[in-house]
């Protein structure tokens, strides 16, 4: 399955968002924030506390939508562009060519990265491809994995939590304890 670039860049942008929320919780200060979107390329002139507490609290409704079955989701998606007054227009900024915004960037940060999921999320309904996404296969770890693999087999929320099962799974055989 190959998504579409738009598709792609929204939902890494918006699991990193969920994610953000898990122990350690990495979005914190404006500079977490400024650093989030500049890493993905999200227009803000300025940033300031009420964007980083609105998209703080947009966490829990995103983990939502993406942890949702598919008609569920779909009531979300729905609910997130209608309340946003939502109307797709291409627009081109940046480095970036021609894209699809569903909400000028005058609106606010969080509403903006709303209505991203939302439209990133209208792809993969449509496609069936919620089985792309799943919580991370570490115990203890609730992050979320956007699997891209041809063979679905991306597991792990970030190499960090890989790692430390393989670390642990290699000090169980050593100690001979598997």
């Amino acid at each position: 399955m190959t998504f579409e670039h738009d598709t792609v860049v929204g939902m890494a942008a918006v699991v990193e968002l969920v994610n953000s929320a898990e122990a350690p919780d990495t979005m914190v200060t404006l500079a977490d924030l400024r650093e989030f979107v500049a890493r993905h390329d999200f227009v803000a002139d300025r940033l300031d506390g009420t964007d980083l507490a609105q998209l703080r609290a947009l966490r829990p409704r995103l983990r939502r939508l993406l942890t949702s079955p598919r008609d569920d989701a779909v009531e979300q998606v729905n609910a997130m562009l209608r309340e946003a007054g939502a109307l797709p227009q291409l627009v081109r900024h940046g480095g970036s060519d021609w894209h699809v915004h569903a909400v000028p960037t005058t609106r606010p940060l969080a509403e903006r990265i709303a209505v991203e999921a939302a439209m990133a999320m209208t792809e993969v309904i449509r496609d069936d491809e919620l089985s792309r996404l799943a919580e991370c296969a570490a115990d203890g770890c609730r992050g979320l994995v956007f699997d891209l693999s041809r063979n679905r087999s991306r597991r792990f929320c970030s190499a960090a939590c890989g790692n430390r099962l393989a670390v642990a799974a290699y000090r169980a055989r050593r100690s001979g304890t598997v």
